[in-house]
C-alpha cells in the first residue's frame, strides 16, 4: 500500500477531518462530526482507497 496523496491534500484533509470532528464537541454536537476520522485517517497513511480504485495520485513521484 503505496502513498498516492501529495503533502497538499494530507494537509487539507486533515484539517477538513479536524473540524469536523469538532463538531461533535462544539456547534450542533451531533454523531455525524466522527466522519471526521475518514479524512484524519487518510491524510495519516498518505493512502486515498478511492483514489487507488480510479487510479488518481496527488503525489510527486521520485526519481
Amino acid at each position: 500500500m503505496g502513498k498516492n496523496m501529495g503533502n497538499a491534500d494530507r494537509l487539507v484533509r486533515a484539517l477538513v477531518g479536524l473540524v469536523l470532528i469538532a463538531l461533535v464537541f462544539v456547534g450542533p454536537q451531533t454523531p455525524w462530526g466522527w466522519i471526521g476520522l475518514v479524512p484524519l485517517l487518510t491524510a495519516a497513511l498518505g493512502n486515498c482507497p478511492a483514489y487507488s480504485i480510479f487510479g488518481i495520485k496527488t503525489c510527486k513521484t521520485g526519481k
